[in-house]
């Protein structure tokens, strides 16, 4: 697939960035609905998403450039070129919730109430954003013999970016769900979002052969396995001081 989508007065507008634009409108436009939902002001929203978006962009940029840097260090420019890929969704929600942290501080909100109202939208976007590794031929898995795999350099591989998209969008689905019906403990569905993401992005993470990579270990693997540790410790004790 020609990763370029058009071109306007001689500027090439690639799919990539067209599904990382679609992901961040349709979640911030999903997250001010379930404020709305909640009694909160959609502007408190909007105000939100136009610190932690650059700021994700950002986080997910540096992520991927650090753990590439052999890459950069002798053409740093190319650190901005974002265009043809180079982001790592660690990075990215790393970077946002940090700036969530800030922006509930100062602004007098409750984290947790706004992780739970953004959590559905993250795990959306990154369901969307996935199909951009497929437009730019990265992030696909080893050789395969499934019928379901791609032509890759005329290699029939594992499709990982297409699995992870199908895993996020039952989960976003599962997520809208559960708050709605069973959420009971404020930040449990951010903290469900975090445990089923890492879940998955581990076995996947297994198939593809562009991991990060930190010594013998891919990053993404390790990430994974602290963070399932930590979300469900911090929910575990969420739900023991309702409970008292």
């Amino acid at each position: 697939m020609d990763p370029v989508a058009f071109e306007i007065f001689g500027i090439k507008i690639r799919w990539y960035g067209i599904f990382i634009a679609t992901a961040f409108f349709l979640g911030t436009l999903l997250a001010s609905k379930e404020a709305k939902r909640r009694g909160i002001n959609e502007e408190e929203i909007i105000d939100l998403a136009l610190f932690a978006i650059p700021a994700a962009l950002i986080g997910a940029r540096a992520y991927y450039v650090i753990f590439t840097w052999d890459m950069y260090k002798h053409n740093p420019i190319e650190i901005f070129n974002i265009r043809g890929g180079g982001l790592a969704i660690h990075g990215g929600v790393i970077a946002g919730v940090l700036v969530g942290l800030i922006f509930c501080k100062v602004r007098k909100h409750n984290f947790w109430t706004f992780a739970d109202i953004t959590a559905p939208s993250i795990i959306l976007g990154q369901a969307i954003g996935r199909w951009g590794n497929y437009t730019n031929q990265e992030a696909f898995g080893g050789p395969t013999d499934l019928p379901w795999g791609i032509m890759i350099d005329g290699v029939k591989v594992h499709p990982t970016f297409l699995y992870e998209s199908i895993w996020n969008f039952l989960s976003f689905i599962f997520l809208v769900w559960f708050s709605r019906k069973k959420s009971q403990v404020e930040g449990e569905v951010f903290l469900l979002y975090v445990i089923l993401y890492s879940l998955a992005r581990f076995f996947i993470e297994g198939l593809r052969t562009d991991s990060l990579m930190w010594g013998d270990f891919r990053v993404a693997q390790i990430v994974s396995v602290v963070s399932i540790l930590l979300a469900a410790l911090v929910l575990y004790r969420r739900k023991k001081a309702l409970s008292k």
